[in-house]
């Protein structure tokens, strides 16, 4: 016969059995679950029992139901009652963590603040989860837009790990606080700690995933920090070794051995979300750089990759980099003659922005995109209007700057050159972008004029020159009108042939415009040009056809 402290076991452990197995059946039988775990107060059980009952209970509620407030019941008494609790550090640290995630969801971020400074403040002879909960809280701060709190913590959990013999955790610490500094563009700070890091990571030998997951994580915050200050050219060394990198943590297995010091108990990112990463800042240098098939090309791989992913993991960063990747691939699908194909994706782009809980991505920010495929269609009055809405309601610096940028080239076109906006210091990415993409323009314009004075050489000279980087970005607009003016300069130099050929390639274009322009305005989702109140047009009507002139494309 079973002595009374083993029966309390038997029937709790039969209980948490019963409980597992309905929450890992296919599909999850929550509701069951639950009445297990709750059977198990009706035995009285011990307080470590019943501590570690309503943490299960508070998470499996959290996590699988919509009913928040029972579940905060549970997980303030699995908090409360595993403080009285001495060496039960799992269950009350666990509850803690849960329990402000919980507050932030129900925007109770002031009751999430002082749980999770409290659980900082008893934790600290737990590394693990004294580390975990500095990264939550620095974290809250972060999506509160208090980047000077967060680093701060940041900073304190890097010396933290430094002083418990966790070289791994520290230079997790440091990157992410140098992640920040690169958002406050604190670039004098930013340098130094790389260094720093850089130096940390070379030195650390450990699981072979976690140091090249360091690296991946060095790397990318130092590609972004050479096109944050336009220098593309230094991007190439730092990306090639990125893309080494994610080569070599495909080979590697994730059965290694776990690490000794639990302070090192953590992971930046799964290697599949590394690879998406990788993808999009190849993306993000293809578009400074001036090379939009390539960047096409990678925003394809990325996109389907995150399909894939998707389908099996639903964590909130694959819908940001899935949004990030839209923004960019709609520039580069305007750009090169596809507006069709950027419109419906400018759609999608506005219904998954909206859902984001990233800051950046904003009702004005999402509306960007429609601007520009107002301005690529020629309805100025409603790219006015879109960026006009944009510009009132933004308060960051630099999205600032990009859209008053888009909205005088608005002006310029509809010949009103007299509106006037104070410009704050221009980013240097976005700047060398604006050249580097102004280039061949300013090619085919010095052609023209040329041309007009009479001087065909130094209008060739500047003509064909413009067609072969239009044609290397490409660029159709660009390319139409060079070839246009190659027809005409040709045709004065008497190259017959050459003119014809400048002739064919100018019908080309023309005709790949207007099919494309045509088939654009007849897309139901061309109604977003009317957009500027209020959410995202979820339903739109279809409309007959275009609205809008073509003359200026041709």
């Amino acid at each position: 016969m079973a002595s009374n402290v083993e029966a309390p076991e038997r029937w709790y452990l039969a209980l948490l059995g019963f409980a597992e197995h309905f929450r890992t059946s296919s599909p999850p039988k929550i509701r069951l679950c639950v009445h297990c775990l709750q059977a198990v107060f009706q035995f009285k059980p011990p307080q470590r029992i019943e501590a570690r009952t309503h943490l299960q209970l508070g998470s499996v509620l959290y996590h699988h139901t919509k009913n928040s407030e029972l579940a905060r019941n549970h997980l303030e008494k699995a908090w409360y009652i595993s403080q009285q609790v001495p060496q039960f550090e799992d269950v009350k640290f666990e509850a803690a963590s849960i329990l402000s995630e919980l507050f932030c969801q129900q925007n109770l971020v002031d009751s999430a603040k002082p749980l999770l400074r409290k659980a900082i403040q008893i934790s600290q002879q737990t590394p693990y989860w004294h580390c975990r909960l500095l990264f939550q809280l620095a974290q809250l701060h972060t999506l509160e837009k208090d980047l000077v709190s967060a680093c701060d913590l940041l900073g304190v959990g890097a010396e933290y790990a430094r002083v418990v013999g966790s070289e791994y955790t520290r230079a997790l610490f440091l990157l992410s606080k140098g992640m920040l500094l690169l958002m406050e563009r604190k670039l004098g700070e930013v340098h130094p700690l790389l260094t720093l890091c850089g130096t940390i990571v070379e030195n650390w030998q450990g699981n072979p995933i976690q140091k090249e997951s360091l690296r991946v994580f060095f790397l990318v915050l130092q590609v972004t920090h050479y096109l944050d200050a336009g220098q593309v050219k230094s991007v190439k060394p730092c990306l090639k070794q990125l893309q080494q990198c994610i080569q070599t943590i495909s080979t590697l297995h994730d059965d290694e051995i776990l690490p000794s010091n639990p302070a090192d108990l953590f992971h930046w990112l799964p290697k599949e979300h590394m690879c998406v990463l990788v993808y999009l800042v190849t993306v993000m240098h293809s578009m400074q750089a001036g090379y939009l098939e390539k960047a096409q090309k990678y925003t394809d791989k990325a996109l389907m990759q995150l399909e894939k992913l998707k389908m099996l993991d639903c964590s909130p960063i694959l819908s940001t980099f899935q949004v990030i990747l839209l923004e960019h691939i709609i520039m580069c699908r305007l750009v090169t003659g596809h507006k069709a194909t950027a419109l419906q994706e400018v759609y999608c782009f506005c219904l998954y922005g909206q859902f984001l809980s990233f800051a950046f991505y904003s009702k004005h920010a999402i509306m960007l995109p429609s601007g520009l495929y107002c301005i690529s269609v020629n309805c100025m009055d409603n790219a006015e209007a879109q960026f006009t809405t944009a510009l009132r309601l933004t308060t960051h610096q630099e999205l600032w700057t990009y859209i008053v940028t888009n909205l005088a080239s608005v002006y310029i076109r509809e010949g009103n050159r007299h509106q006037e906006h104070t410009h704050p210091k221009t980013h240097p990415a976005l700047l060398h972008n604006f050249i580097s993409l102004l280039t061949a323009c300013s090619l085919v314009l010095l052609g023209h004029i040329f041309y007009v004075l009479g001087n065909h050489r130094e209008s060739n000279n500047m003509v064909v020159p413009a067609m072969q980087l239009a044609s290397k970005i490409p660029d159709m607009s660009v390319q139409l009108w060079s070839s246009a003016l190659l027809k005409d300069l040709n045709k004065a130099l008497g190259n017959t042939m050459d003119a014809h050929e400048a002739a064919q390639m100018h019908q080309n274009f023309s005709q790949q415009l207007l099919q494309d322009h045509i088939a654009a305005c007849s897309l139901p989702e061309h109604n977003l040009i009317s957009w500027t109140d209020g959410p995202p047009p979820v339903q739109i009507q279809a409309q007959n056809g275009p609205t809008t002139s073509l003359a200026s494309l041709l």
